[in-house]
């Protein structure tokens, strides 16, 4: 590593130690005593906590606590963070940005998991014959609007298994025959990619690593592409889904990030050519039967022909 790369790191650390004491002077300020049950007094120079309340609540050294406010060149554990961020009533986004400004490796991120704003849904519907969807940093479904549930016809919020339904689980064990994504060929290995960056954010979560192992154990084409350890920015977005009535359709795949939950994102899927928008609008306008007869048809027959396989 040459001097200059050195000097670049120093100056980064540096720069977070200072952010650091600042965030923790700024939060240290907002937290009354009363809110912590400690007498208010009538000779406190600053508003909020003072250092020695907060080093004494968190269960650590009033040096330790005021080198931390000092921008110091110290080595704060998870633990000191952990007691710090319930004494100042960080908040999970709080707490995220206290690891970074801190330099703890392994950052605990907000939860992919929470509540969607009530709203969201109504924007989702007030689409119209656009569909579209609300997705996680791990591909489960979170919401959708009707027009995303008729080009899916096949598609649920929730799985057999009471788990939200999994658009990388779908795209990775259902047979191509049934696959709605044409050219799932030339997009898993970027969504692997992609789904590997997210991973980064949440090494440390339990769900997570579980959710990685599901996956390589039902599809060795997603093992592989996982030990590639390859990254990528969001998929492609043109692609052709095959719907059962209407055939294939080119759209347009526009993602928009959320804040919250965590890692999700808004997905609007618009056509890519005026016989695409004519499909969507044939689709918006199908009946029940219209919609799911072609996939009643084609599952009885591979039923049939599992029979014929077995007897």
């Amino acid at each position: 590593m040459t001097i200059s790369e050195l000097d670049g790191i120093r100056v980064v650390k540096e720069v977070r130690r200072a952010e650091l004491a600042a965030f923790l002077k700024s939060r240290r300020a907002r937290v009354t005593p009363e809110s912590v049950g400690l007498p208010a007094g009538s000779r406190r120079r600053t508003p909020g906590l003072r250092r020695e309340e907060v080093a004494q609540l968190s269960g650590i050294g009033i040096t330790w606590y005021t080198w931390m406010e000092q921008g110091r060149p110290i080595n704060v554990s998870v633990q000191v963070l952990d007691a710090v961020a319930r004494t100042l009533s960080l908040d999970e986004t709080e707490k995220a940005h206290l690891y970074r400004m801190a330099g703890v490796p392994s950052v605990p991120s907000a939860s992919v998991d929470g509540t969607l704003p009530e709203e969201l849904q109504t924007i989702l519907d007030h689409l119209g014959v656009l569909p579209a969807s609300v997705v996680s940093a791990k591909y489960d479904l979170l919401a959708c609007n009707e027009a995303y549930e008729r080009l899916f016809p096949r598609c649920t919020k929730t799985a057999s298994d009471g788990r939200p339904r999994n658009l990388l689980w779908e795209i990775f064990t259902l047979a191509d025959c049934c696959n709605p994504f044409v050219t799932r060929a030339d997009e898993v290995g970027r969504m692997v990619a992609y789904l590997r960056s997210a991973y980064g954010k949440y090494v440390d979560d339990p769900e997570w690593r579980a959710y990685i192992e599901r996956m390589c154990g039902a599809s060795t084409d997603f093992a592989r592409m996982w030990e590639r350890n390859d990254v990528a920015a969001p998929p492609l977005r043109v692609r052709t889904v095959r719907h059962p009535a209407v055939g294939d359709v080119e759209v347009k795949m526009t993602g928009m990030t959320l804040p919250a939950p965590a890692g999700a994102w808004v997905q609007i899927v618009t056509p890519s050519t005026d016989h695409a928008r004519e499909q969507l609008e044939r689709i918006s306008t199908m009946s029940e039967e219209e919609l799911m007869a072609p996939v009643r048809a084609h599952v009885e027959v591979h039923r049939q022909i599992a029979r014929s396989a077995a007897g």
